[in-house]
């Protein structure tokens, strides 16, 4: 049931019926006749199921952001062996192939380097591709490593990337598709 209708139904609904609607509980242990309980626990009860809630469906979107970057990888990477030519507008579209006339967002282009490079990237890598590939979404920002670093922990926190400490000390980034492992290899996680 959702948190809407758990906070619109009515008495009789929830089966609670004459001194339990009125926020009474004869049949709590240790209650005596005329208990109340805190007039606050139908909403605690409330904010507990809407947070269960939540907390389901941020795992869900860190779900399908995952399995939609997998599809993303798959598809670029067939139109890198075979060309471009064999994807429609359309794919070209959702897999940010196609320049669209505008610049794509600062986190969209982090996205999509992340996606594209198959392998973990420091902040400096991941600058330097966007230095090279998307020059005028860099131009945007005073300080380039500060603002990629920020973008790049918020989708560590999305679930849709991975940080790490390389072998030589370097903390990585790389992007999460389903067949790849939460931890790279030679790298040891990093507690945001």
């Amino acid at each position: 049931m959702s948190v809407h209708a758990a906070i619109f139904r009515n008495p009789v609904e929830t089966g609670l019926m004459g001194t339990e609607a009125l926020g009474t509980d004869a049949n709590q242990p240790g209650a005596q006749q005329g208990t109340r309980v805190p007039a606050d626990a139908p909403v605690q009860a409330v904010l507990r199921q809407a947070q269960d809630e939540l907390r389901g469906l941020l795992q869900q979107r860190a779900d399908l952001m995952k399995r939609i970057g997998t599809v993303k990888q798959t598809i670029s990477g067939l139109a890198n062996l075979f060309g471009d030519e064999i994807l429609n507008e359309e794919l070209l579209h959702l897999v940010d192939r196609q320049p669209s006339g505008r610049q794509p967002g600062f986190t969209q282009s982090c996205r999509v380097l992340l996606m594209q490079a198959g392998q973990p990237l420091t902040v400096r890598e991941i600058c330097s591709r966007m230095g090279e590939r998307m020059p005028d979404v860099l131009q945007r920002h005073k300080d380039p490593l500060a603002s990629l670093t920020t973008v790049l922990n918020r989708l560590v926190e999305y679930g849709e990337a991975h940080s790490a400490v390389d072998t030589r000390g370097r903390r990585t980034w790389e992007w999460i598709s389903d067949e790849a492992k939460t931890e790279t290899k030679h790298a040891a996680p990093v507690a945001l």
